[in-house]
């Protein structure tokens, strides 16, 4: 086929004898993979190229429909793309490293990682799947390090090929040769390379704070990683004393900080306590003497209105520590227990003896011994209240986060930095967001951020920080010197290789060096997705070609949920390295909600596999229900929807399969043998004919516009609705004219009118095969292959342009099908209340129809009359203007004013 001209050639090949969807996947995937269909052609020119961020799907164990949903929309715009000429760049990566493959793979195997062990290339684990069970840590073998991260590499390329077999059952577009693994060698060697890139010009930093801490999975949690949930707990109305022993009260739900307690605070504004601000008390118990301050944050209407500040009790005590200067007295260790040596800051014996009581303890041990520790002194006012406060937990954490002081690696993002901040808020002003009311999101996260990001984490599986520290002489690291490798050594294990200039027997000695041991936050190696899949500084020719034709690229879709840190943290890495946008749209999906409308989720238990609905219904049906969600709002999983699609797909197989046979008896052709058809515009001349080419014409503009402002499912919505209606009024009313069929006077239609019919269904079906690829990729390939054999895929074929449409239009109004199509509907529903056969003749039938719509239904009387089988008089008059008001009257209502049927035909006797 040639788009750009007029006539549209087809190359018809036999029809088969039954059509249906079943078993379409498996036919056309082994060709789309043997053609290399869906192939990036590394087409040089940027412009000839639309590039796409594919998120990389995390690996831990299944997809569910939320996954499909999203990926299906991303699908729809590549294809289209494809189709309107562009080289389309559409990787697929996997997210293997971090914490969720971590837990997975300790669960999977029953093994736990024990850093001192050394590693055991004979390692078999204790288990080979767990069938979902959890294994509790104490019954998990310890293994070395290597040994769990080659667990971990073995285990996600198991998932990871369950994952790309069901992406290649949905039909995604992929080019299954550009993939990448977040922990393989490339991404790795990227990481690295940024991160390098980032300590030299100062935006990457490492320091000793306070920072959020899980004790469970022992690792530093970012900002972005938070989770705001409620929890129990109770408030203590505890006394602090001044000098002479008088009381000043705080209420507070964790008594067992006390001993780290550093201050009292108040609202600066606070009537009430204004005259003590300057003045010292006494801690309970530990007798520890700290000031009382004054300072904005604290909330005159919250306890008693003033607190105490601690290091550290929650993310407020940091605030006040590091405004008011506080000094630090940590008490809570990594494992979120009581450290075990009484601190120096307490000098009072009985309160170092409380606190010996309280040393290794958990928090919850630890509060009981102070609450009762406080009956007995008198310092506790009334009994605990229970009440439930907002606290900070990890998203894919159990327990409270603590805050515990160590040293961490931090990025700038602009949350200390005020002109990076507005920096990043203009490069969120410069992205195009489909929908575009989720840009607020962007703007009010990148507005609140209090700190820069954390990227160091405590884990095993991931990216290593590619750095070495020297060893003093007395065998303490120098942090504030690391020792770096030069790019072309990258990726680099420090724990496993060695510094240049150094040799391996130099490892954690004095005057050698050792491993930074920490690795990067999963983010910090996703944030660079762009610059991964478009191999950013790699030294080859064929790298820098393919870097040059890609970036910036053109989308990255992607979650709601994770636009304060995939999408930012994407953006502000590109904005620093590379000084622009990484993209220039970004499509935000909604959630997927089960039957009772809530958000489905693994944790929740309501999650559904995708492939049972694909099983069932067939990948078509499931990709419509898909598409047919806007993007930003949350969808409901809807069987009854992939029902409507199933029936689309085998809808547009019948009407290709009847509109491609009419005609295949012609010039000794006999139906199912191969053919060839023209279909020319300019031999489309019947009036109803030209007003279906009009629809036709304006449904390709409409839907073209709506694909190009990325609203899928307002362009499925425009083609879907004239295709139903095409098949249901149009083919209906012209099917008898196309076959040269004489009416019921004998009378037989020209050639002329004839070929008419034909070249518009054949003009139609073409276009609905194409306009309906992106989101029926196996249906359309199938009814395409019997118009346009030899033509190559439906999917490398050219988007519809309405010129040739205009062209067979000729001027004629789309609204004449619609009148059409109710009149024939009118002489339906005379047969349907008589109860009779469709195929009984009218004898004689009167209709009315608003004035506008006389002349239309006039045009096109004869192809009416033949559709319901009109066999004698057939009057139609207008309705007066103030008699369709009268009837409140939809504009396009036509009615029945008399009519007169015939005898039934005569059933044919069963044999």
């Amino acid at each position: 086929m040639t788009e750009g001209k007029s006539i549209i050639n087809a190359n018809l090949t036999p029809l088969p004898d039954k059509v249906g969807v079943d078993g379409l996947e498996d036919k056309w995937r082994a060709v789309w993979d043997e053609d290399g269909t869906y192939k990036f052609r590394n087409t040089r020119d940027r412009k000839a190229v639309y590039s796409i961020d594919t998120p990389p799907p995390t690996v831990s164990g299944s997809l569910h429909v939320g996954h499909v949903f999203s990926y299906t929309h991303t699908d729809v715009i590549a294809r289209y793309k494809r189709m309107r000429g562009y080289d389309v760049f559409y990787p697929m990566g996997w997210d293997d490293n971090g914490l969720p493959t971590e837990r997975r793979v300790q669960n999977y195997y029953g093994v736990r990682v024990d850093v001192s062990l050394p590693y055991d290339p004979d390692f078999k684990p204790p288990f080979e799947g767990t069938d979902g069970k959890k294994i509790d840590a104490k019954d998990q073998v310890p293994i070395s390090r290597k040994n769990f991260i080659e667990l971990c590499e073995r285990l996600t390329a198991q998932d990871e090929k369950l994952f790309e077999a069901l992406w290649r059952k949905l039909g995604l577009s992929i080019d299954w040769s550009q993939t990448y693994h977040t922990i393989g060698q490339h991404p790795q060697r990227v990481a690295q390379k940024a991160f390098l890139r980032n300590l030299a010009r100062g935006e990457a930093y490492q320091q000793d704070a306070p920072g959020l801490w899980d004790v469970t999975f022992q690792t530093a949690v970012a900002q972005a990683e938070l989770e705001s949930r409620e929890y129990p707990g109770f408030y203590h109305k505890v006394a602090f004393r001044f000098e002479d022993g008088t009381p000043i009260y705080i209420e507070t739900t964790r008594p067992e900080l006390l001993a780290a307690c550093t201050s009292l605070i108040a609202n600066p504004n606070d009537e009430r306590y204004k005259q003590y601000f300057g003045q010292y008390v006494y801690s309970p118990l530990f007798k520890v003497k700290v000031p009382i301050l004054a300072h904005p944050a604290a909330e005159m209407d919250k306890g008693a209105g003033i607190a105490m500040c601690c290091t550290f009790g929650d993310v407020t005590d940091v605030e006040w520590w590091r405004d008011l200067k506080l000094p630090t007295r940590p008490i809570i260790q990594r494992n979120g227990r009581i450290v075990m040596d009484t601190p120096d800051w307490i000098e009072d014996p009985a309160g170092r003896e409380v606190f010996a009581e309280t040393a290794g303890k958990t928090t919850f041990s630890a509060r009981k011994i102070i609450v009762d520790k406080l009956r007995e002194s008198g310092d506790l006012d009334g009994e605990p209240t229970p009440t439930k406060r907002m606290t900070n937990f990890y998203e894919k954490g159990e327990k409270p986060l603590e805050i515990v002081t160590s040293r961490q690696w931090y990025l700038k993002n602009g949350g200390t930095d005020a002109k990076l901040n507005a920096e990043l808020i203009e490069r969120g002003k410069e992205l195009e967001f489909h929908p575009d009311f989720m840009r607020v999101r962007y703007e009010n996260w990148v507005h609140g951020l209090n700190g820069d990001w954390l990227i160091s984490r405590q884990r095993f599986f991931g990216v290593p920080f590619p750095l070495w520290y020297p060893v003093n002489a007395s065998g303490e690291p120098d942090y504030d010197h690391p020792i770096t490798p030069s790019e072309n050594r990258l990726p680099i294990d420090p724990t496993i290789d060695v510094p240049e200039g150094y040799d391996e027997s130099q490892r954690d000695v004095p005057g050698g060096f050792t491993a930074e041991k920490d690795i990067m936050d999963t983010w910090a190696t996703s944030s660079l997705t762009p610059q991964i899949v478009t191999h950013w500084a790699e030294p080859d020719e064929a790298s820098k070609a393919l870097f040059a034709s890609t970036f910036p690229m053109d989308l990255r879709p992607q979650g709601q949920d994770i636009i304060r840190t995939w999408l930012f943290s994407t953006v502000d890495r590109a904005h620093l390295e590379n000084k622009c946008l990484p993209w220039a749209h970004a499509t935000l999906s909604g959630w997927i909600l089960d039957p009772d409308h809530k958000k489905m989720s693994k944790s929740k238990g309501n999650v559904v596999v995708p492939n049972e609905p694909i099983e069932k219904f067939g990948a078509d049906a499931v990709r419509y229900w898909a598409a047919a969600a806007r993007l930003g709002l949350d969808a409901t999983y809807d069987i009854g929807q992939m029902k409507i699609g199933r029936r689309l797909a085998i809808k547009l197989l019948n009407a290709t399969k009847f509109a491609l046979a009419i005609g295949r008896e012609d010039e000794n052709h006999h139906v199912g043998a191969a053919a060839e058809a023209a279909w020319n515009p300019a031999d489309v001349t019947e009036p109803l004919d030209r007003a279906a080419m009009a629809k036709l014409a304006l449904v390709v503009r409409q839907a073209t516009e709506a694909l190009e402002s990325y609203e899928h499912s307002k362009a499925l919505e425009t083609i879907e609705s004239y295709f139903w209606q095409f098949c249901d009024d149009y083919i209906e009313l012209v099917k008898n004219r196309a076959y040269g069929t004489p009416d019921e006077h004998g009378n037989v239609p020209s050639e002329k009118a004839v070929k008419s019919a034909r070249t518009a269904l054949g003009l139609g079906l073409d276009a609905f095969a194409r306009l309906l690829a992106p989101y029926l990729p196996y249906a359309t390939e199938e009814v395409w292959s019997w118009m346009h054999a030899g033509s190559g895929s439906v999917h490398r074929a050219a988007w519809p342009v309405v010129d040739p449409y205009v062209e067979a239009a000729t001027g004629a109004s789309p609204e004449l099908l619609t009148w059409a199509g109710k009149a024939v509907e009118q002489l339906r529903k005379i047969k349907s209340e008589a109860k009779v056969s469709m195929k009984t003749p009218i004898l004689s039938v009167a209709l009315s129809a608003a004035a506008d719509g006389v002349d239309a239904i006039h045009a096109a009387l004869g192809d009416i009359a033949q559709a319901g089988r009109v066999v004698g008089k057939f009057d139609l008059v207008a309705k007066h203007a103030e008699e369709s008001a009268a009837e409140d009257a939809p504009e396009t209502e036509v009615a029945v004013e008399a009519s007169e049927l015939g005898e039934p035909p005569a059933k044919k006797p069963k044999h």
